[in-house]
């Protein structure tokens, strides 16, 4: 056995030992941003504009997902619920009536509140809700559409609400109610208020569809600006914008 024919066999060992420790590296770097991504924080495009003008469509944003309780991927299982939301606050959740997309809204009502809107302005609990953030970008008021003025109106408002017979009427926009937000669900609205389709249509959100929460606006493009207007393009005033105490 030759010198020559001994290095041979070292060098090719090493090379081998070399790519298992770099296949090792790789699927390590997976597990560890599928975990990342499955149980800590998630990255997300806001597609529209609802929730302006405090998040625009084109902002990417970083949620956390864990404030809301750690989810086992593809089963709608959750566990370790240490927060529950609090109102006012921008939650992300997936939409009830399509569960295949994702939603961002604020959380107005929590389990048990009476929500009722009169002519834009929204009370919690026989109360005016000071709502620094919302816009009203259209002067119209569209009249209720029916008054709510007897218990049994109530009722009968109420189910209709919670069943989701109010997604094509417009005239809940901006005479709503009252109703109260059942056990275990949350009422949430946009903040673009004349142009959101939010709680006031579909009706409220089970806590279990909550996704997270949003961190920070990472990046921001304007969809309405073309591609080699670079410098329009990029919203640098909005790169790493806190949005959590939003």
């Amino acid at each position: 056995m030759t010198v020559q024919y001994l290095e041979n066999i070292i060098t090719s060992l090493m090379g081998k030992s070399k790519l298992k420790r770099n296949i090792e590296s790789i699927i390590w770097t997976i597990v560890i941003v599928f975990l990342l991504r499955a149980f800590v924080v998630q990255g997300y495009v806001i597609p529209s504009g609802s929730m302006e003008d405090t998040l625009l469509p084109g902002d990417f944003v970083l949620a956390a997902k864990f404030v809301y309780g750690l989810e086992i991927p593809y089963t709608g299982v959750k566990f370790f619920q240490f927060y529950k939301p609090k109102r006012q606050k921008i939650v992300i959740f997936l939409f009830p009536v399509d569960k295949h997309r994702d939603f961002v809204k604020r959380c107005i009502g929590l389990p048990g509140d009476t929500i009722q809107i009169i002519n834009k302005v929204v009370y919690v609990n026989g109360k005016l809700l000071d709502e620094p953030y919302a816009e009203h970008k259209d002067p119209r008021v569209f009249p209720p559409l029916v008054e709510v003025d007897t218990p049994f109106k109530q009722k009968m408002y109420q189910e209709a609400w919670m069943e989701g017979k109010f997604i094509n009427e417009d005239r809940v926009r901006d005479n709503f109610g009252p109703v109260v937000v059942p056990e275990n669900h949350i009422f949430v609205m946009g903040d673009n208020r004349d142009y959101s389709f939010d709680s006031r249509f579909w009706g409220p959100v089970p806590m279990k569809l909550l996704k997270g929460a949003p961190l920070i606006i990472y990046f921001s493009i304007d969809p309405e600006q073309p591609v080699w207007k670079l410098w329009k393009k990029i919203r640098f005033g909005r790169l790493f914008k806190i949005v959590l105490t939003a």
